[in-house]
């Protein structure tokens, strides 16, 4: 399995899901060009020339909360997915890819200054309905899927740490610093963000 990987990019939030399941992977070190171009070898395994990428077998996967459910799925006797019949499983998958198409298009209107465009029209709706829907998705306490800590608590717990970390967040509730908080104090957190 190999993992590749720069601290300074989403692939942040794969290394400590690697780390959270403590699996034996090889990681790739990218080192980002500075015309903004991919090398070669980065390009053979993922056409766009981004990372994070994933491969384990034979199997390329690319995106960041792809990796996260397929490492989840991949190690299930390590906990970090609900079974596939249960009832945690759909509100596990709004977590899961609630960051990468909603909250992510929506930070980068926002940060592009672009506010005239019909927020009932696409995806990401607009910032009010973006974190409205982040408070109604936080737990109060503990995590998630409730005492199991998951997937979904690696990407979404990441995506809002990163969120609050670059200040695209205006005044974050107490509710939200204190789930931002517990994911802090993750031993794997500490130890794949201390790069």
């Amino acid at each position: 399995m190999k993992h590749y990987f720069n601290p300074a990019s989403r692939a942040v939030t794969t290394h400590w899901m690697l780390t959270e399941l403590n699996v034996e992977h090889e990681q790739v070190l990218i080192d980002f060009q500075p015309d903004g171009t991919a090398s070669d070898d980065l390009r053979a395994v993922n056409p766009m020339g981004k990372i994070p990428v994933l491969t384990d077998d034979g199997v390329v996967v690319t995106e960041t909360a792809a990796i996260c459910a397929y490492l989840a799925d991949r190690f299930p006797e390590k906990g970090f997915a609900p079974p596939a019949n249960s009832q945690q499983r759909g509100h596990y998958y709004r977590c899961l890819f609630f960051p990468g198409t909603t909250l992510e298009p929506m930070f980068t209107t926002k940060l592009l200054g672009l506010t005239d465009y019909p927020a009932s029209s696409v995806g990401w709706g607009d910032y009010d309905r973006c974190l409205s829907t982040v408070e109604s998705l936080v737990p109060a306490d503990e995590w998630l899927l409730g005492k199991q800590f998951s997937a979904a608590d690696v990407v979404l717990g990441g995506a809002l740490d990163s969120a609050i970390q670059y200040g695209w967040i205006d005044s974050p509730s107490s509710r939200l610093t204190g789930y931002i908080g517990r994911i802090r104090g993750r031993e794997a957190y500490r130890k794949s963000h201390g790069i």
